[in-house]
């Protein structure tokens, strides 16, 4: 289970968009998050007729890596770390994320 999933709300840490939110749009294998709004790169890309590509400078948002952003905990109004934990529900225990500041569960 990943400590931050796509769909998640969250708050760049460290670099050049620290201090920014946005929302996980893409969790790669590697260990990496490509956030909405964060981490944009012009990248020159070259025009492809065939698949309707128009050429020139578009803006790309590109992968920041898992370690420099926090869920964003919305009752604190901060960033938070997250943990997983076993919770019962009668016969079947399954896991859930929390917030290590305040003990709430994440998903609800």
């Amino acid at each position: 289970m990943n400590k931050i999933r796509k769909g998640d709300e969250v708050v760049v840490t460290t670099g050049k968009d620290k201090g920014r939110r946005g929302t996980v749009s893409q969790v790669l294998a590697n260990g990496k998050l490509v956030i909405e709004g964060v981490n944009v790169a012009k990248k020159h890309q070259r025009p492809n007729p065939n698949a309707g590509i128009p050429g020139g400078i578009v803006e790309k948002e590109m992968p920041i890596d898992v370690s420099n952003v926090m869920l964003w905990n919305p009752k604190a109004n901060k960033g938070d770390r997250v943990g997983i934990r076993f919770e019962d529900q009668g016969e079947k225990r399954r896991k859930v994320r929390y917030f290590k500041s305040n003990q709430e569960l994440v998903d609800g």
